[in-house]
């Protein structure tokens, strides 16, 4: 269980954000709020849960300050929604979906013996708050993370932030993961699930160990686009970060993550621009159309276990168990397939004497599409995708001596794997919402669409 200083942090924290917004310039403070509580407060179980709301954890209460102290201070300046019409349409559908979802499901269900309660219209709204809650990194983003400077600015914010974060993971890769339970008292998962290759992999003091190594995997593409794009001895700093990166993110111990890794580096330092745009609108596609690709079963499975099994055995029969889960999950979710079952694990399978669950949700995208169906599945996965979509598209319209942000198609391919590492894990985060909010700003004001761009050739002649 969490101890006294676990839950004193938390409460604390709305201290903490005001403090920074009080001596940063508003992007920088939202963007370091945003990072340091991901990084260094503690995950769940420690949250404030009160009735009739959703849980306030580590990522919803810096959101929800963050959001508040902006709006009460920029409030008269900030846009609440994007200028493009489908953005704006699936923020509604992220939002109220829920509500729909709870109304569809008033009725209780059975397996054999064990039941679970119908939904009432005060989990609804309570759903339906916690779904706003996640949109605001997204809309802070879209307001004060929108120019090459703030882009620059989270970049360096990845890599300061990474220097200081990779001592505490190589810590644990030493000496185990413990620093969770040694400062804030409880461990946050399973042991047995950071031991790999005989060796351990950081938690630090996130979810699991994928979560750490994907954010290794930022912190290395961070580094490698400041180094691109850097002269002097700058260059040779963030050279050297980019490499002591690499040797981090190989000691994570996270295949998906080197292998992400492998394929963003030589994207990132050699190609143009247009080639990382389009990688990284790839991925997104990709990770939107699984679902249907699943369905229709043209996931190369077998191929993928054969490959995994001649890495590592035990991978193999990981790999396996989570294509197993995920066919029985996407069959249940197909029962109801537009709004979804809703939460109190009514997506999955339960014993029916001791009321188990019986399957295993590891992928964000069979979670969605089994709480909310798939116009909530489509109203996520297409809205943080949204930005990487419009930006391969305006990219073309824009000539050679239009300047675009240097910076650009690394934050797109960070934001990218990530969207694809959504298929195997859930490492959705408060920073996930935050790329996708400041990659959609930026391409909205500074790479105007066809149609907007003749306009302005118009009014000038």
């Amino acid at each position: 269980m969490p101890n006294a200083l676990a839950f004193l942090v938390l409460a604390s924290w709305p201290l903490v954000s005001l403090v920074l917004f009080l001596k940063l310039p508003v992007g920088r403070a939202v963007l370091w709020s945003l990072l340091l509580s991901y990084l260094f407060l503690p995950p769940p179980p420690t949250v404030f849960d009160f009735p009739a709301m959703p849980p306030l954890d580590k990522e919803s209460i810096p959101s929800l300050t963050a959001f508040t102290i902006c709006f009460f201070m920029y409030g008269r300046n900030m846009v609440f929604f994007p200028q493009s019409r489908v953005a704006r349409v699936l923020m509604v559908l992220f939002v109220f979906t829920p509500l729909a979802t709870v109304l569809t499901n008033d009725e209780p269900i059975f397996f054999g013996q064990v039941g679970l309660p119908g939904l009432r219209v005060v989990e609804g709204i309570a759903l339906m708050v916690q779904q706003a809650m996640v949109l605001m990194p997204f809309i802070l983003a879209y307001n004060f993370l929108r120019s090459e400077s703030d882009q620059r600015d989270v970049l360096v914010a990845f890599v300061a932030l990474g220097a200081a974060y990779s001592l505490l993971m190589l810590v644990e890769v030493r000496l185990s993961p413990q620093l969770n339970l040694w400062i804030y008292g409880y461990y946050q998962h399973h042991f047995d699930q950071l031991m790999r290759f005989g060796g351990f992999r950081p938690i630090v003091f996130l979810y699991h160990g994928l979560w750490v190594a994907l954010f290794a995997f930022m912190m290395l593409g961070a580094a490698a686009a400041l180094f691109r794009h850097s002269k002097g001895k700058a260059k040779l700093y963030y050279g050297a970060g980019t490499a002591y990166f690499g040797l981090v993110l190989f000691a994570c111990k996270s295949v998906a993550s080197m292998a992400y890794a492998s394929v963003m580096l030589p994207f990132v330092l050699f190609l143009g621009r247009i080639w990382q745009y389009r990688l990284a609108a790839v991925l997104a596609l990709l990770a939107v159309a699984y679902p249907i690709l699943k369905g229709v079963e043209l996931v190369p499975e077998k191929y993928m276990i054969e490959q995994a099994a001649a890495l590592d055995t035990d991978r193999a029969g990981s790999l396996q168990f989570r294509f197993d889960n995920e066919r029985v999950l996407l069959d249940r979710a197909l029962i109801k397939p537009i709004f979804g079952w809703g939460s109190w694990g009514r997506n999955h399978i339960l014993d029916p004497v001791t009321g188990r669950l019986l399957t295993v949700t590891d992928g964000r995208w069979i979670i969605t599409i089994g709480v909310y169906g798939w116009i909530g599945y489509l109203a996520e996965f297409l809205l943080f995708s949204w930005p990487l979509f419009v930006l391969f598209a305006r990219s073309f319209v824009l000539s050679g001596k239009t300047h675009v942000s240097p910076y650009l198609g690394a934050l797109a391919l960070i934001l990218g794997f990530n969207l694809f590492d959504l298929l195997p894990n859930a490492t959705i985060t408060s920073l996930t919402w935050m790329l996708a909010g400041a990659l959609l700003a930026y391409t909205e004001v500074h790479m105007p669409s066809r149609r907007a761009a003749k306009m302005k050739i118009e009014t000038i002649m």
